[in-house]
This record gives structure tokens, sequence and C-alpha cells, in this order.
């Protein structure tokens, strides 16, 4: 499915690749479970996210802190506090330090508590998304604290086109467990 632009597809997307998602961490055996990430063979995972995550629980913590990331940055600008979608004293090009105090934060979150919070939180973002027409979500200019982006490309890009990620991350691994 080609990146949504338009609510209804933007729902469709997310819902289905969250179910999509959910059926390939299902079908993990206990080894994949089990067996610590290692993508170091491969020469083209050259992304810093190849080396941080190293099994299920940061994949779903990762997901769940973007979350919250856009349930946040929403909450505060609707409600007349501007705030930028990365908070200090990231930025677009320091994001993946971002990323790594997420990994870190949640060291002795367990698989399951990250489970719960990734469900959840998915639910929430479906739910804020919902509560916008799709001239709001999907027309520029409509929200200044966008950035010239549009606000539907922030739900696409912390749920279906993230979850996209996840799904190649475990497929990799489930790969290399054979």
């Amino acid at each position: 499915m080609p990146r949504p632009t338009t609510k209804n597809d933007l729902m469709i997307a997310a819902k289905e690749n969250y179910e999509k998602l959910n059926l390939i961490i299902s079908k993990m055996t206990e080894e994949e479970l089990n067996t610590p990430f290692d993508f170091s063979k491969d020469e083209k995972k050259k992304e810093a996210h190849w080396k941080r995550d190293k099994n299920l629980r940061d994949i779903l913590i990762h997901l769940y802190e973007w979350h919250k990331l856009i349930l946040n940055w929403v909450h505060s600008n609707q409600n007349g506090e501007e705030k930028p979608f990365l908070p200090e004293p990231y930025n677009w090009k320091t994001y993946g330090d971002m990323n790594v105090e997420f990994w870190k934060k949640h060291q002795n979150t367990s698989l399951e508590e990250a489970t719960d919070m990734f469900n959840k939180s998915h639910i929430a973002v479906l739910e804020s998304a919902e509560k916008f027409t799709n001239e709001e979500l999907f027309s520029k200019g409509v929200y200044k604290w966008t950035a010239g982006s549009t606000l539907g490309s922030y739900f696409v890009s912390a749920t279906s086109s993230h979850y996209d990620w996840a799904m190649k991350k475990l497929k990799a691994h489930k790969k290399n467990c054979k």
C-alpha cells in the first residue's frame, strides 16, 4: 500500500500494519524470542538501530515512545502550548541519540509490560487521529506547528510506516535464527 494521504487510508494502514506486526510477533518461536538480535554480519544494515535494538521488547518500546511523542505533541499544541515534535534538546539531526535514551530508559521493562504499553499507545494514537478531519490531517498549512508538513504525515510515520520498520527488523531476525 502506498503511503497514506487521506484519513481513511491512514486509519486502514495503521490498523492493518498493527495486525500484521502482531501476527509476526505471535508466530515467533521461543528461540527467536530468546536469541538477541545480531545483524553485524549484514553489511547493508548500517543504520544505528540495527545495533541498538537487541530484542522484541526494544522494538515495542521504540514504537511506544514514538506514540508518546505524537500524543504529547498533538495534545500540547492543541491546548495552546507550542512545542516541537522532538523534545529538547533533540532535533532531526540528533534524534538517534533520543532513540538511544529511550532504549536505555527501558532496559528493565519486561516484554509483557512493553507489549501492554505498545498496545495501549497504539489505540490512543488512533483515537487521537480519529478526532481530526481529513483536511486537518492532510492539508498543508492547517497547523503552523506541523512546520510545513501535514499532521497526517506525522501520524503515518508514528504508525503504519514505523510498523513496517518493525516488521522488517523482526523478519530479518527470524531469518538469522534459522
